[in-house]
């Protein structure tokens, strides 16, 4: 029978043991307990630690006693912290809301009783928007940065506004000191983004700065000030991006100039203003060109990959150059061709440039270098035949978006093989719906040396696209196999027709029926030129599909050779004359017989594959 005493001691030792480890965990979940009640005799310290049994005291307890305590301490804090945010955070902020609406409500009580005049309007505007960005600064002294920077937001707002009404609406200053009072809220502004590190702040001196021109215009034609003013703002966003990570500005930056150029363009430009305008031009794209010389090569901060500022922006910056010469020289393209070669050797000089930056990502370095390449390749492809035929702005495009497609490809970026699908699509737009082409011979001319362009592009889309494509990629260089065929019957068909077309031109002409036969016979030919292009097209297509054994390329065979079969039999018997009715019919069921040959002979295994599948099946 074992000693009391001891049974004593180890019972002790086993709930000091369990008292401290619940202790502990207590501590863990941040549970506030009183200390241990229970401490180990010295009689338990000498017993060896063993597994003992667990005592019947605690096998009856329905619930561990850390749950519990743990719900417990939980249940009572869960309200205190409720109560607290709703004391500190939300009352606070209905509190300010409930104030600006007041003073709103008196300031408009105030303005219609006449106890204000314009003079004190405008005053308390300023003094209200320098208050509420002080004020700003306590609130984010107290960690609330988001709040405080909306605070900002309305008093540099409201200064903005205030001084406009200074000056439109109650005509109490000149515009050149409205003007120059807004600049100074901008370079505030921006002195305070820089101090606490804030792009928000850096964004709202951007907005600010560019709505600057617009607030105060005075309908009045002021290029030198506006243009000198818009440069002075892009190169301050530019020199806080140099030493501060907000690259994204620099787009905003852009687009605020492009407005307030497009804005003044299409109002006040005259071609006397051409030589300044110009000046102006370059000057503007030379800053955004700088941009990757001049900012950190650092890939982007907010999405995976490349940064779309140092690739969407060279793009639109060059585009926007090109555009803007073209608008003031579309009736010399003489000079506008040698500012396109000027363009192209500038982008290569800069491609240049950016190999020797040792800094920065290498794959971004090599993205910049290769994009500029191509910016440079699309003046130069432009430039050359411009004054020639405005085809070649479509073969330019075209081209742009197989050099886009290759460094894309070369540099992993998948934005810019978006920017190539959406360049090959424009020109593959354009080279249908747009360009007029004065065709005079057969196939040796410049629509079907443009459509060769394009179904090249096309073409080598496919055969790298099934090598090196993944399987989300498929989709795309499948839909351009589909536009290859089209590209290629739209051009086989438009020689076709134009061909007739010269025919019907010098019937009407000589009206010699002799020349050519008569009109109608004309017709019949023009139309069994189109179905026996498609039926040879149709025909070159399947064996095509049979050579590489691709289900796809057949497939859409059978879709051409089945629209042929409906024009034939629909279309053909009765607006076909005898002889070329003949002919459609027997070269159709030669072509049909052909097929159905070679589908019968199986060169391809199509049964034994079918026979495999229903096999497999089965047996499942």
């Amino acid at each position: 029978m074992a000693n009391p005493q001891d049974e004593l001691a180890r019972l002790n030792s086993e709930v000091a043991s369990l008292t401290a480890r619940i202790y502990r965990l207590e501590q863990r979940v941040g549970v506030e307990l009183p200390p241990q009640s229970v401490t180990p005799t010295p009689e338990a310290k000498k017993v060896p630690p063993s597994p003992p049994a667990i005592p019947a005291f605690l096998e009856a307890t329905p619930v561990p006693p850390l749950q519990a305590s743990a719900f417990s301490a939980r249940s009572t804090r869960a309200p205190e912290e409720l109560e607290s945010q709703i004391g500190k955070l939300w009352l606070n902020r209905i509190g300010i809301c409930a104030i600006l609406i007041g003073v709103s409500y008196f300031i408009k009580y105030a303005f219609d009783n006449g106890w204000i005049g314009p003079s004190g309007k405008i005053t308390l505007g300023v003094l209200a928007g320098i208050g509420l960005v002080l004020w700003s600064d306590r609130f984010r002294s107290k960690g609330y940065a988001v709040f405080s920077y909306s605070l900002k937001a309305v008093g540099i707002g409201t200064l903005y506004l205030s001084l406009w009404g200074a000056f439109q609406v109650y005509h109490l200053v000149p515009s050149a000191v409205a003007f120059v009072a807004m600049i100074v809220v901008t370079a505030s502004t921006i002195a305070l983004a820089l101090t606490q590190d804030a792009e928000i702040l850096a964004a709202f001196a951007m907005i600010g700065g560019f709505s600057t021109p617009v607030l105060l215009s005075s309908g009045q034609n002021h290029e030198a000030v506006l243009f000198c003013y818009s440069a002075l703002l892009d190169l301050a966003i530019l020199g806080m991006v140099i030493f501060k990570p907000w690259r994204r500005l620099l787009m905003g930056s852009f687009i605020g100039t492009a407005i307030l150029y497009v804005g003044w363009f299409s109002e006040y430009y005259t071609k006397d203003q051409r030589v300044l305008t110009v000046i102006f031009t370059t000057l503007f794209g030379g800053i955004f060109a700088g941009i990757p010389l001049l900012t950190p090569l650092t890939k982007s901060r907010w999405q995976s990959g490349f940064s779309i500022t140092l690739t969407l922006l060279p793009l639109c910056n060059a585009a926007a150059i090109f555009l803007a010469l073209f608008a003031m020289y579309d009736d010399e393209r003489v000079t506008l061709t040698w500012y396109a070669l000027a363009l192209g050797a500038a982008y290569l000089v800069l491609g240049n440039q950016f190999k020797r930056r040792a800094e920065g990502d290498a794959d971004l370095v090599q993205a910049i270098n290769l994009l500029h390449i191509a910016i440079a390749i699309a003046f130069i492809t432009i430039a050359i035949p411009l004054k020639l035929n405005e085809h070649w702005i479509t073969i330019g495009w075209l081209v742009e978006s197989a050099v886009l497609l290759f460094v894309a490809v070369r540099t992993q970026t998948s934005f810019l093989r978006y920017f190539a699908g959406a360049t090959l699509a424009l020109g593959i737009a354009r080279l249908l719906f747009y360009d007029n082409f004065n065709v005079q011979t057969l196939i040796f001319n410049a629509r079907f040396a443009t459509y060769l362009v394009a179904i090249a592009i096309l073409g080598g889309i496919v055969a790298v696209g099934e090598r090196h494509a993944s399987e989300g990629e498929m989709p795309f260089v499948r839909a351009a196999g589909v536009w290859l065929n089209m590209l290629a019957l739209t051009a086989l068909t438009l020689e076709a027709s134009s061909y007739f077309d010269r025919q019907l031109t010098t019937w009407y002409q000589t009206h010699a029926p002799g020349a050519y036969g008569s009109l109608q016979q004309i017709e019949f030919a023009r139309n069994f030129s189109y179905s026996a292009i498609w039926l040879a097209y149709g025909g070159g297509l399947m064996m095509f599909g049979f050579w590489k054994r691709s289900a796809f390329v057949r497939w859409q065979a059978l879709v051409l050779i089945a629209f042929t079969i409906g024009k034939v039999f629909i279309y053909d018997t009765s607006a076909l004359q005898q002889g070329y009715r003949i002919v459609s019919f027997i070269a159709l069921g030669a072509v049909l017989m052909a097929i159905s040959y070679v589908y019968h002979r199986d060169w391809l295994k199509l049964s034994a594959h079918a026979s495999e599948n229903s096999t497999e099946g089965t047996s499942a």
